[in-house]
């Protein structure tokens, strides 16, 4: 049987792959030619960010399952691998503290002009410190938790210890699961115009795309900052600009773009109002990418073995 590898996955996940039942495909080139061409006769495919649309999937004749190293899957359609019956699983249990951890790093870099502190000293402005005005505590303060999934969980555990007032809108979330963690059910709008932090954690579908815009901007707090590790259209880019440059927020981290990498011209590049960029790497530590290469692999074996795990599979109602 042919396990491909579209995209690099950690060499202790490929060490999982018993060489005696599989061999092991490498793709490197990711067009779609090449892509047809070279997952024609594959049982299983374990991809990181490059696109599997129904043109090639339609290729894979002998396809049983794909495992997306990570847990976004728009780049993978969905749609036609259910209409085929062929599972897709994520590795959804790896990434959850790696991105936590990114969401922390930015609002407290962003709560204290890190950047801006950080050119001061470099560029023998030292005693000008001072001069930097509004940096904020994260003591006591609002986060509201967009998406109350596995990140979510993990980062108010992480808010706690500032003793942070913790507020989640998740609709599939009941308010008495919510509670359980010490934390707050709240309504989308009532939820930004209390915050002082803000972190997106859900997917991009057609009822999140473009969930904060000019008009949800304009409701929150002219010192709050937003942070987005999840996908970037969830957040209005364009808006996201008219808002940090008209300071009618404090500040945003992202590490997800509407583009992905943003063209060159892009105004998100441009703009410096209290703005942190990152490529697309929160859940990309050392620690993460290991347990990302492991699960990625281990969905497969699981899964070709019988013994899938379930709670991975993001269509798991087409194996009923």
């Amino acid at each position: 049987m042919k396990i491909a590898t579209i995209g690099e996955i950690h060499e202790e996940g490929l060490k999982l792959i018993p060489k005696n039942k599989f061999d092991i495909i490498k793709i490197t080139d990711t067009s779609p030619k090449a892509l047809i061409k070279n997952l024609s006769d594959v049982e299983a495919i374990a991809i990181r960010t490059s696109n599997l649309s129904s043109d090639i999937l339609s290729e894979c004749k002998n396809l049983k399952i794909v495992s997306r190293h990570g847990v976004g899957y728009d780049n993978v359609d969905i749609n036609y691998l259910n209409k085929k019956n062929i599972p897709l699983a994520i590795t959804a249990t790896s990434n959850a503290v790696s991105v936590a951890e990114h969401v922390l790093m930015m609002m407290l870099s962003l709560s204290r002009k890190l950047i801006k502190c950080n050119s001061l000293v470099k560029n023998n402005l030292f005693t000008e410190g001072e001069s930097i005005s509004s940096t904020y505590e994260l003591y006591k303060k609002n986060i509201l938790i967009l998406g109350f999934g596995r990140i979510g969980k993990v980062l108010q555990k992480i808010c706690h210890g500032f003793d942070m007032n913790i507020y989640v809108y998740d609709p599939f979330i009941s308010e008495k699961d919510i509670n359980s963690y010490n934390c707050k059910k709240i309504e989308f709008m009532e939820g930004i115009e209390i915050a002082d932090y803000i972190s997106i954690h859900m997917p991009l579908n057609h009822s999140t795309k473009n969930l904060i815009t000019k008009k949800e901007l304009k409701k929150m707090k002219n010192t709050c900052f937003i942070i987005n590790t999840a996908r970037g259209g969830i957040l209005n880019q364009k808006d996201l600009i008219w808002a940090l440059d008209n300071k009618v927020i404090g500040g945003a981290g992202l590490d997800v773009f509407t583009d992905e990498p943003p063209k060159k011209a892009d105004p998100i590049l441009i703009s410096s109002n209290n703005l942190i960029l990152t490529p697309h790497n929160s859940a990309l530590t050392l620690e993460c990418r290991i347990r990302m290469g492991i699960e990625t692999i281990k969905n497969i074996i699981s899964f070709i073995e019988g013994k899938p795990i379930y709670s991975n599979i993001i269509n798991r109602e087409i194996l009923t």
